[in-house]
């Protein structure tokens, strides 16, 4: 994957954030192991990083409760990147008393973080996600909208604009609100929602083209089918985006009465779900045996790497937070091969530096500990 761009940090400062005062990590390679005690902070250090693209981390954690305890109630992260032979200072916080993150690129502020996507893209596998696919559809469409992000980095705001419009639509059913209103805003809900849905597909359809193209490789991961499933795209199979549009809105318009008595809304791409199939074993996900959910897993976010690449035309870093010691050895070994075939820089965490045996000479590892990244001497290759 050479002939993609590649963004790569070459120093992060995290200072107030989570446990870390102080923290800075000079970054000299693609492949940088994080090893330490429980409670030393690797994490911390993959979610600060996770804060230099859209979003809101790894972690989905409020802004307030990121800054350490005790401490002047803000943070920052300051990281150098390097792409296409230059470097860019990106900078992103809360400031104590502000509602919403700050983001400056080379010391001047910019408004949203969007337009962080323009420097580097940044995808993660994290503990959190091991229940992915028995969990609640919400976590699904979370993950898939993080997806589509990446590829499309105009879909975030759309997201939420969308969600921010339907809490305003129940709260006018609620509360008795007019025709007029109710009209001019469910017609901004059937806009935002349709938007939504089409760019979940063509992150569905193009995930698994991308799949079906590994089939043909050497892959150390099964294969998992994906399919978009909800009564809005079955309902608008086959329409273009206009006529979805219209069918949604004459939805709403009529579902007025059933929505506030529920008092929510009970049709639309909110409820949408996405479905991972084993394919191999052609199984649902969640029907599969917790290891073979894991390596769906990463198989899956390696695809997404590949597509990431393929669409935007730079290679995503990757953040993996206890993957190693999930995985066999000869399994681990072909993870890590593959990464370094994925061609962009890779964040992992571990207890034990001999996770990363496997790692090429190159690899950096860092101890993360009292309040310093110590490059130690990396383990030789078994």
């Amino acid at each position: 994957m050479s002939a993609f761009r590649t963004a790569r940090v070459t120093r992060l400062s995290l200072t107030d954030f989570r446990n870390h005062e102080r923290l800075s990590l000079d970054v000299a390679s693609t492949m940088v192991a994080l090893v330490g005690a429980n409670g030393a902070g690797k994490t911390n250090v993959l979610e600060a990083v996770s804060f230099l693209t859209a979003g809101r981390g790894l972690r989905r954690a409020t802004l307030a409760d990121i800054a350490r305890t005790p401490g002047p109630g803000s943070w920052s992260v300051v990281a150098t990147v390097e792409l296409d032979g230059l470097e860019t200072k990106l900078g992103t916080g809360l400031v104590e008393g502000a509602s919403g993150r700050k983001v400056r690129i080379d010391g001047e502020d910019v408004r949203g973080s969007e337009t962080l996507l323009d420097y580097v893209r940044v995808l993660w596998l994290v503990p959190a996600m091991d229940g992915l696919f028995t969990g609640p559809g919400s976590d699904r469409r979370r993950f898939l909208d993080r997806l589509t992000l990446s590829v499309d980095p105009g879909h975030g705001r759309r997201v939420s604009n969308f969600e921010t419009a339907l809490r305003q639509r129940n709260k006018l059913l609620e509360q008795g609100g007019t025709e007029t209103f109710l009209t001019a805003l469910e017609q901004q809900v059937a806009e935002l929602g349709t938007a939504v849905s089409i760019a979940r597909q063509e992150t569905v359809d193009l995930l698994a083209q991308t799949v079906a193209e590994q089939k043909t490789q050497s892959q150390p991961f099964p294969h998992a089918s994906l399919d978009l499933d909800g009564a809005f795209e079955r309902d608008t199979a086959g329409m273009n985006a206009a006529d979805r549009e219209e069918h949604y809105r004459a939805l709403l318009a009529n579902g007025r009465a059933r929505d506030r008595a529920a008092g929510r809304t009970l049709n639309g791409p909110h409820l949408s779900d996405l479905k991972v199939r084993h394919a191999a074993k052609d199984m649902p996900a969640a029907l599969a045996s917790t290891g073979e959910q894991k390596a769906l897993l990463i198989g899956l976010i390696l695809a997404h790497c590949e597509l990431t690449a393929k669409v935007s035309g730079m290679t995503p870093l990757l953040l993996l937070d206890e993957v190693a010691a999930h995985l066999d050895p000869d399994r681990r070994a072909a993870l890590f091969s593959k990464l370094v075939l994925l061609g962009g820089q890779v964040f992992m965490t571990g207890t034990d530096q001999s996770l990363f045996e496997a790692l090429p000479a190159e690899a950096q590892i860092l101890e993360i500990g009292s309040g310093e990244a110590r490059q130690i001497t990396p383990a030789p290759t078994s």
